[in-house]
């Protein structure tokens, strides 16, 4: 189970540098290449995408 924490924290952290910094930043790229090395090694250690990203209920955008 450490590497689907790992891989969430690590998602968790580019998604805020995104939202802080922007897509262009350099950090941010860091963190998005942390994020998806924390995925592959989730998915070679044998989990499935959908235990690092649980369904969430449908939301109503109003659009």
């Amino acid at each position: 189970m450490h590497h689907i924490r790992a891989a969430r924290a690590a998602q968790k952290r580019a998604a805020r540098a995104i939202a802080a910094r922007g897509l262009a930043h350099p950090l941010t790229g860091l963190l998005l290449a942390a994020a998806a090395t924390a995925a592959a090694q989730a998915w070679e250690a044998g989990h499935r995408v959908a235990d690092i990203h649980r369904a969430q209920p449908e939301r109503n955008h109003g659009g």
